[in-house]
């Protein structure tokens, strides 16, 4: 069983690509609704979003943008924005000031070096203000169709559960995902991991006994293993479906 030879880390490449494609197939039976839950409608929306995203529930940005986006409709907008204008629509996101700071910067940006247009390539995005590697990730991912995976806190801790990566350096955990995973999947991938995190493998107690993805799971144990217990710390709007495939109905009454 590989997950059993990941935990005593005796696991070999191949079998580590393996098991993280099944894994990716699991999850994409378990979340297929997954997708960028940030509300935008063109590439530069997006990445004004992803930068508000910041320490920040996207569920909070989305109550955000639609003032913001119906005042500052492209970059020029933003490169001739009113700091403190900017900064009173986008308080309730937190760390207001160095977010303006970094979308006026990036407006300017945009208007002195890239037409007022959001490039596509990694290189021109990472030198932009307020946008590093994984906001250029979801820009490229979601706005452009360019496969991308995002390292954020839920890809870092699942991923490190999972034995599929070692350690918590972002850069470097995308370039050892990508070695696993399909690039095609790359992107979706992200969406599902995160939406994985928050609807079973939660951070502090994981619900390891209603998991589709137990017997692919080294860490498996670190929540509770009772699928009864577990499935109580199921989150979201698909339990029932959860409950399904993690083949544990007879031990709920589902």
């Amino acid at each position: 069983m590989t997950a059993a030879d990941a935990k005593k880390g005796k696991e070999t490449e191949l079998a580590k690509k393996r098991r993280a494609r099944v894994i990716d197939r699991l999850l994409a039976a378990a979340h297929p609704d997954a997708h960028c839950e940030l509300d935008y409608s063109n590439p530069l929306e997006l990445a004004v979003a992803t930068i508000l995203s910041a320490q920040c529930t996207d569920v909070r940005v989305n109550l955000t943008t639609p003032a913001l986006f119906a005042r500052y409709r492209d970059a020029a907008d933003y490169a001739d924005a009113n700091p403190e204008d900017v900064e009173e629509i986008i308080r309730p996101t937190g760390f207001y000031r160095n977010k303006t700071r970094s979308i006026i910067g990036l407006g300017k940006a945009l208007v002195e070096h890239h037409g007022g247009k959001l490039p596509e390539g990694m290189d021109d995005l990472v030198k932009l203000p307020g946008i590093g590697r994984k906001t250029a990730n979801v820009i490229r991912g979601n706005a452009f169709g360019v496969p991308g995976i995002t390292v954020d806190t839920h890809m870092i801790r699942i991923t490190n559960r999972l034995k599929l990566v070692d350690g918590k350096d972002p850069v470097k955990l995308e370039f050892q995902l990508q070695k696993l995973v399909e690039p095609r999947e790359w992107t979706m991938f992200s969406h599902r991991i995160i939406f994985h995190g928050r609807r079973v493998c939660i951070a502090r107690k994981p619900a390891c006994g209603a998991c589709t993805l137990a017997a692919q799971c080294p860490s498996f144990g670190e929540g509770p293993t009772d699928p009864a217990e577990a499935a109580k710390l199921l989150k979201g709007d698909n339990v029932d479906e959860l409950i399904r495939l993690a083949g544990i109905e007879h031990a709920v009454g589902a």
